[in-house]
């Protein structure tokens, strides 16, 4: 439903879906490495246009401490007020890459991230595997916590850094 009521149907286009890619976090300072995982990222890839859009729910990321899971949804992203991030966008350099053809390829990518409220646009690059009619996509990317209004109380800041590195794995199929 979730990739039918983005982009539609149409019988000419190729449309690649998941249910569960991985988004991985992590703030390293040298007092604490603080790590997270989310498992059921959404992503739907428009193989004709290139045109890509990402959905993560923000309490399904699992922490090793119950405690930090706990805080990160209450006291920085307030995943009851803002329950998603996205990402809307498309590979910019499609030309560069066919998507029909097994192949590894580096993309560059465009578009706009929201979380906490704040929407900002972004670029990054990533690989993508094609093999066996599947899309795997890469990513590793730095989301600054100030540009999306994620405050850090004083007394945590040698505990979390403002800078968030951000990895994320999909493997996406045909959707039929």
């Amino acid at each position: 439903f979730f990739a039918l009521f983005l982009f539609g149907t149409t019988a000419h286009a190729q449309k690649y879906f998941t249910r569960d890619a991985k988004v991985k976090f992590s703030s390293d300072t040298p007092m604490e490495k603080i790590e997270a995982i989310n498992k059921s990222g959404t992503c739907v890839l428009d193989a004709a246009t290139g045109k890509m859009e990402w959905k993560v729910l923000i309490k399904g990321f699992l922490f090793e401490k119950a405690l930090m899971q706990e805080h990160f949804n209450e006291n920085y992203l307030e995943s009851s007020k803002y329950p998603n991030a996205t990402f809307k966008g498309e590979i910019t350099n499609l030309s560069e890459v066919n998507l029909s053809k097994d192949g590894t390829y580096t993309a560059k990518v465009k578009g706009k991230l929201t979380m906490h409220g704040v929407e900002r646009d972004v670029e990054t690059t990533g690989t993508i595997k094609v093999a066996g009619g599947a899309i795997t996509l890469h990513s590793d990317f730095v989301v600054k916590c100030s540009d999306y209004n994620v405050k850090i109380e004083a007394a945590k800041v040698t505990n979390i850094s403002n800078e968030i590195n951000v990895s994320v794995d999909a493997t996406l199929n045909q959707m039929k």
